[in-house]
C-alpha cells in the first residue's frame, strides 16, 4: 500500500522550470514514503523567481515580447482611463497601476503571460469601499485607495508566504461569475449618466440611482448620447471587422472626433481634460490605526477577489501555453505588485483576462512582454498626454459600457442555470448581493454559501451495498442496485464514498447502525477506496462500530485502504482498537481471511456460497 511519488528534476527548455527535489526516505511501521526536501534553488525560485526565465531570452523572444508589450500598452491605454473613472479616481492613477503592478508581478510571479494592472472588478470594489469615507477624486479619498491597496497587497503576501495557494479553490467559479454579472450591472448603472448626459446625486444605491434617472429622463442630452453611440458604434464595428486593431482605443477617438464636429463642448458634452504628461510620482499611505481598521475588511475582500481573477487567467492561459503555474508564487508575486504600487500612485490591480489573452496571442514568450508593455505605455503618456483634453466623458463612458458588457459571461450563465439548481442558487444570490448589498459582503456570502453547499452533500455520503458478480472471471464486487446478485448472510460488503469527518459522521453511523439492527449482521466489510480522508471523530465512529460487531460474535473489516487514510489511522491507534488482522491490502484477501475465520459447521451447512473461497477455490 505503500505510495512512492518522485517530482521530475528537469523541464524542457521553454518551460517553467520544475522545482528540484531531494528523495530522503521516511520509514513508518512497515511502510515506506519519500519526503522532499526544498534545494538551494527553490529558496532562489521562490524569492526571485525571474531568475528562473532570464536564460530563456534571446534575440527572437526579445523581438516577440516587444511586439506583445507594445500591443498590450495601446490596449490598456483606454483601458486604464476608464477603469480609474469607475475606481473614482483621477485617470492617471489607472495610467500609472497600468505601469508600475505589471512589473512588480512579472518578475516575482510565476506566470509567463499574467498582465496585471487596474481591472473592472477591482475598481468597482474599491470605489464601493472608499466612497463611505471621502469623496471621489479628492485628496482624502485618493489617500484612502492607496492605503487600501497596501492592505490588500500585504493580505495577498501574508497568503503566499503562508503557502495558502488553495485558498482561492474555496471560491467557485460559479461565485466569480455572479459577482462579476452584477459587477457589470452596477458599472452600467454609474456610467449611464455620463452616456445620458444627465446630472445626478453621488453616492446613491442601485435602486435610488436607477429611480432618479427615470425621474431626470426628459433632460437626456441628446448631443451626449450621439457621442456615446458612435464612440460604442465605432469600437463594436472595429472589433468585428478589424479584430487586432485596439477597438477601444479606435472608439473613443471616433466619439472625440464625432464631438468636436458637433461642436460637443458649446452642446453641454464635458471633456475629461487633460492627464497629467508624467510617470507615477511617490506617494506615501496613510498608516493610521483607525484607517487601518476602517479599510482592513474590504482590503481583505480585495485581496481575495484579486487572488482569484490573478490565479484563474494564469491558469487559463497555462492550460495553452503549457506552462507549469504556482498558485502560491502568484499570492506573493500580486501581494509584491500591490504593495510597491501604493507608493507610486496606483490602485489596487489584479491580472487581466484581455490583456492576457492578448499578450499570449500576440506571441509573448516571458515576462519581459509585460514589462515591455509599461514601458511603452509610459512612453505613449508622456507623448499623447495633452490629447486627453480633447476626451468626452460621454465617449469614455460608451467605452466602459462596452467593457461591463463583455464582463458578463452569458454562455456560462445559461450554461449553470440549465444543468445544476444548487450553482443556479449560488449564482443568484452572488448575483443579487452584489446589485444590493456592499460588494465585499458579496463575495463572502457567495463563498459562505458555496461551502454550506459542499458540506450538505458531502455530509451524505454515498453507501453502496456490494456483492461478487458471479458472470465476471474473478467474481468482481458489483453494486446490487445494479444488479439482483446473492449477498453473504455472514458478511455485508459496503463501499464508502467520500470522506468519514464530523460533518458526515451522523449520516454514516445512523445507516450502518440501521443495516447491522434490520439484517442482524455480525460482520461487515468497508472497501475503502473511495475514501479519501477520516478525521479523528471519524476514526472513533468507525471503532465503536466495531465494538458493536465484535460484542455480535463478529467484526468490522476494512481493505483498499488509501496510504494517507491508513497512515492518520496507524497514528491515532485506530488499527489496534479495531485489530490488525482485520485490514487488508485487497478484498481478495479479507474474504479468504473471513472465510478461514468461520467455524467448520457454518462453512458446512451454508447454502448461499457466494465466494469462491467458500468452495476452496482462489480468488484470481
Amino acid at each position: 500500500m505503500g505510495l512512492i511519488t518522485i517530482e521530475p528534476i528537469d523541464t524542457p527548455r521553454g518551460s517553467r522550470p520544475s522545482t528540484e527535489y531531494i528523495a530522503a526516505p521516511i520509514t513508518s511501521g512497515n511502510r515506506v514514503s519519500m519526503k522532499a526536501h526544498p534545494t538551494e534553488r527553490d529558496v532562489i525560485a521562490r524569492f526571485f523567481p525571474f531568475l528562473t526565465w532570464l536564460p530563456l531570452i534571446g534575440r527572437a523572444t526579445l523581438k516577440a515580447d516587444l511586439l506583445a508589450g507594445f500591443t498590450g500598452a495601446v490596449i490598456v491605454l483606454p483601458q486604464a482611463v476608464a477603469f480609474a473613472a469607475i475606481a473614482g479616481l483621477p485617470p492617471e492613477y489607472g495610467l500609472y497601476t497600468a505601469m508600475v503592478t505589471p512589473v512588480v508581478a512579472a518578475l516575482f510571479g510565476s506566470s509567463y503571460h499574467l498582465i496585471s494592472g487596474p481591472t473592472t472588478a477591482i475598481s468597482i470594489v474599491v470605489f464601493s469601499a472608499v466612497s463611505q469615507y471621502a469623496e471621489p477624486g479628492s485628496g482624502a479619498y485618493i489617500g484612502l485607495a492607496l492605503t487600501l491597496t497596501f492592505l490588500a497587497g500585504f493580505f495577498q503576501l501574508a497568503f503566499g508566504l503562508a503557502r495558502l495557494g488553495a485558498l482561492v479553490n474555496f471560491v467557485s467559479h460559479t461565485v466569480v461569475t455572479g459577482f462579476t454579472a452584477g459587477a457589470a450591472i452596477l458599472i452600467v448603472t454609474s456610467q449611464l449618466k455620463h452616456v445620458l448626459g444627465l446630472t445626478l446625486p453621488r453616492g446613491e444605491s442601485f435602486i435610488d440611482t436607477w429611480a432618479a434617472m427615470a425621474t431626470h429622463f426628459s433632460t437626456v442630452n441628446g448631443f451626449v448620447v450621439a457621442v456615446a453611440a458612435v464612440t460604442i458604434g465605432a469600437a463594436v464595428v472595429c472589433r468585428r471587422f478589424f479584430p487586432k486593431a485596439p477597438n477601444l482605443l479606435v472608439g473613443m477617438v471616433a466619439g472625440s472626433l464625432a464631438s468636436l464636429a458637433m461642436g460637443g463642448p458649446e452642446h453641454g458634452v464635458a471633456l475629461l481634460g487633460e492627464i497629467p504628461s508624467k510617470l507615477p510620482p511617490i506617494s506615501v499611505p496613510e498608516f493610521s490605526i483607525p484607517v487601518i481598521r476602517q479599510l482592513a475588511p474590504d482590503a481583505f475582500a480585495i485581496a481575495l477577489l484579486g487572488l482569484i481573477e490573478a490565479v484563474s487567467i494564469s491558469r487559463s492561459v497555462a492550460a495553452r501555453s503549457r506552462q507549469l503555474i504556482d498558485g502560491n508564487q502568484e499570492f506573493i508575486g500580486q501581494g509584491l505588485s500591490n504593495l510597491v504600487g501604493s507608493f507610486f500612485s496606483s490602485y489596487a490591480g489584479s491580472g487581466s483576462f484581455t490583456r492576457s489573452g492578448i499578450n499570449y496571442a500576440a506571441g509573448a514568450k516571458t515576462p519581459l512582454s509585460a514589462i515591455f508593455a509599461a514601458v511603452a505605455l509610459m512612453a505613449l503618456v508622456l507623448l499623447i498626454a495633452p490629447l486627453t483634453a480633447w476626451l468626452p466623458l460621454a465617449s469614455m463612458g460608451g467605452v466602459i459600457l462596452i467593457v461591463a458588457w463583455n464582463l458578463i459571461d452569458f454562455r456560462h450563465i445559461r450554461f449553470i442555470l440549465r444543468v445544476s439548481p444548487s450553482e443556479s442558487a449560488i449564482l443568484a444570490v452572488t448575483f443579487f448581493s452584489t446589485l444590493f448589498l456592499e460588494l465585499e459582503f458579496a463575495i463572502y456570502i457567495g463563498v459562505f454559501l458555496s461551502l454550506i453547499l459542499f458540506l450538505s452533500r458531502s455530509s451524505t455520503p454515498d453507501i453502496v451495498i456490494m456483492a461478487p458478480d458471479p458472470a465476471t472471471r474473478s467474481r468482481q464486487l458489483t453494486s446490487i442496485e445494479k444488479r439482483p446478485l446473492h449477498e453473504c448472510p455472514h458478511m455485508k460488503i459496503i463501499r464508502i464514498d467520500r470522506s468519514i469527518y464530523f460533518g458526515s459522521v451522523g449520516s454514516i453511523r445512523s445507516r450502518i447502525e440501521a443495516m447491522i439492527e434490520k439484517e442482524r449482521l455480525t460482520n461487515m466489510l468497508i472497501v475503502s477506496e473511495g475514501i479519501n480522508y477520516i478525521d479523528l471523530a471519524g476514526a472513533e465512529m468507525l471503532v465503536e462500530l466495531s465494538d458493536v460487531l465484535k460484542a455480535r460474535g463478529g467484526g468490522l473489516y476494512f481493505c483498499n485502504l488509501k496510504t494517507t487514510v491508513f497512515q492518520f489511522i496507524a497514528h491515532v491507534g485506530f488499527i489496534d482498537r479495531i485489530g490488525e488482522d482485520h485490514i487488508f491490502e485487497h478484498k481478495s484477501e479479507a474474504i479468504a481471511a473471513f472465510v478461514a475465520r468461520r467455524d467448520e459447521a457454518c462453512r458446512r451447512e451454508c447454502a448461499c456460497r457466494v465466494f469462491r473461497e467458500c468452495s476452496g477455490e482462489k480468488d484470481s
